[in-house]
């Protein structure tokens, strides 16, 4: 005959083992998101920097948080997106010669992963960045500068051309009038010179003196 005190543990094992089980899945659940690897500082410039970061396959990632920060300073950014696959982010309105941490998680549907390792980065003096740049470097701001110069230089050309159509067509109708005026000058002329002229004797002889 089986002892009561056996009967009860041996009945309350299977609860347990279940309990066991629903706890491990809940860990495992909430341990199934990875902390993002690789996080690199990429194209770092005196007020600007772009993050980037790779994930494990297979993890159910909806989006990215970041956390930035100065060295030594407790003031935190924070930039979060969601519904993207992007594994960059670019990183704004910094200050030259500057450290900053940052800090990358990924977001799925059930929460966030644990940060990543901190990556430490130091933004360039001005002054570097341009001792830095080679010569034959050219970046888009002086791009669109060259681009601005030569659409103000094509407007001043447009507009002197447009002038110089003007005068020419101006001058060719001053010349048409003057080609037009000048029959009329010329009749003028002969009609005045004929009455200016000696008229013949009505006889059509000279006039000789009586010696």
């Amino acid at each position: 005959m089986a002892k009561p005190g056996l009967s009860a543990a041996a009945a309350a094992l299977p609860l347990l083992l279940l309990g066991s089980f629903l706890s491990a899945s809940s860990v495992k659940a909430d341990a199934a998101l990875s902390a993002p690897l690789n996080v690199t500082i990429r194209e770092l410039e005196v007020n600007s920097a772009v993050v980037t970061w790779e994930i494990l396959e297979g993890d159910p990632v909806i989006g990215f948080a970041i956390t930035q920060q100065k060295k030594d300073v407790r003031m935190l950014r924070f930039i979060q997106e969601v519904n993207t696959t992007t594994r960059s982010c670019a990183l704004w309105d910094l200050d030259e010669d500057t450290e900053y941490i940052v800090h990358v998680q990924s977001i799925s549907m059930e929460g966030s992963s644990p940060p990543s390792q901190p990556v430490l980065f130091k933004t360039p003096k001005e002054s570097e960045k341009m001792a830095s740049k080679s010569p034959d470097e050219v970046t888009m701001e002086e791009v669109g500068q060259a681009a601005q110069l030569r659409a103000g230089e094509l407007i001043i050309i447009v507009v002197v051309l447009v002038m110089w159509a003007g005068v020419i067509a101006l001058f060719c109708r001053q010349y048409d009038i003057i080609k037009d005026n000048e029959p009329n000058n010329n009749k003028d002329k002969a009609k005045n010179s004929s009455e200016c002229s000696t008229p013949e004797h009505p006889q059509g002889g000279l006039l000789r003196s009586n010696v």
